[in-house]
């Protein structure tokens, strides 16, 4: 092999690939990054099993062939080249590599690319097109709910349903969950249900990101699912399981719905947390009263806080306590000015919206006090 192509471009390659590189890999040859040059192009893959990445990008090539480098040190090396352009040639007295630019020059061992597991195209049932701006709203909008313990694998995931032209995609880890429908026309003539990890879906914020609308092309067995973006090809495993029927969980009306402007309660919320965040449960106390709502917390090792801001009230006031977390993660996903709190009873799931959208719904589970 013997190769030429731009240093950015090709940066930007293999810091996509590398996120399919395991931290711990179970073969050595999982750790590389497999290059392929052929007809003006280079092609790198990436692989843990369960999540496979392709980019591909427009190269030189002098001489066609296939390598595999250590992925981590292949991208310090190239991110830190100190010219615009990349060469990269296989040594014909050793088994190595050696990448130049300008009068800089590193060698890495070649790994057998024998070795490399074969990554092919995924031939789906199901076939369907969405916008990134789209999916990347769909994925924002819902994966920050998604639970940690891999022990409960339904919940460390987004489902995704599917029925004709109209798709939900929701999040839970059994104490909130996270909503959002669109109708979009032109989807499937099929059902569909599965469920995506969700740090599989957080790396698409980053890999899919464009300022011009671009499709995402996504096709799903019943095991796997892929996405084809631009120079980009995604295949990741989906999670076997039934997800809980979300719609069970929303309430179907609310005694009391608070106005809140975001960027006030926002404010407010992460400076009275300060005090409950290095609680065993960091836990927010609100007091919805006159228009007002008092925000306080109390942690006896170490002090209290309170602040208190307009908003406006229809219904009885309530007092109610929440993980702060819970409440400030669905604020980073609220992009509206103003947004609404709904509540029935102290320990009653309450729900956040935002105002003038009934597509995204968010419900939280209160948390049960000494005074309640």
């Amino acid at each position: 092999m013997k190769i030429t192509c731009e240093k950015r471009e090709l940066t930007q390659a293999i810091q996509t690939v590398l996120k399919a590189i395991p931290s711990r890999p179970q073969m050595p040859i999982l750790s590389g990054i497999y290059i392929k040059a052929s007809e003006n192009t280079l092609e790198l893959k990436a692989t843990d099993y369960e999540l496979s990445i392709t980019c591909k990008i427009d190269a030189n090539i002098n001489e066609e062939g296939t390598i595999v480098l250590p992925g981590k040190y292949l991208y310090e090396v190239i991110r830190t080249l100190p010219g615009d352009y990349v060469e990269i040639k296989n040594n014909e007295t050793d088994n190595s590599v050696n990448i130049s630019s300008n009068a800089a020059q590193f060698n890495l061992l070649n790994m057998q690319a024998t070795d490399f597991p074969i990554i092919e195209k995924l031939q789906g049932q199901i076939n369907f097109t969405l916008k990134n701006n789209v999916f990347l709203n769909f994925i924002k909008k819902t994966s920050f709910a998604c639970s940690t313990d891999e022990s409960r694998p339904v919940f460390t995931g987004c489902l995704i349903d599917i029925n004709n032209n109209n798709i939900v995609m929701a999040a839970t880890n059994m104490h909130r969950l996270a909503l959002i429908r669109e109708n979009i026309g032109n989807l499937t003539n099929d059902n569909l249900k599965i469920i995506i990890p969700a740090k599989i879906l957080n790396e698409f914020i980053h890999i899919f990101n464009s300022d011009i609308p671009e499709n995402v092309k996504i096709s799903c067995t019943h095991n796997k699912i892929s996405f084809s973006y631009g120079n980009i090809y995604v295949i990741s495993r989906l999670i076997e399981g039934q997800f809980p029927d979300y719609n069970r969980v929303i309430p179907k009306e609310f005694k009391t719905n608070v106005i809140i402007n975001k960027s006030e309660f926002q404010s407010a919320l992460d400076r009275v947390s300060l005090i409950s965040r290095s609680g065993d449960y960091n836990i927010i106390h609100f007091e919805f009263i006159d228009d007002r709502v008092r925000i306080s917390s109390d942690n006896p090792n170490i002090g209290k806080a309170e602040e208190t801001i307009k908003v406006q009230i229809e219904g009885p006031g309530i007092n109610i306590s929440f993980n702060a977390k819970y409440i400030m993660d669905v604020l980073k996903a609220i992009e509206n000015e103003n947004f609404i709190f709904s509540f029935n009873q102290p320990l009653t799931t309450a729900s956040i919206r935002e105002e003038n959208n009934s597509n995204f719904t968010y419900v939280v589970t209160p948390v049960r006090t000494k005074s309640m």
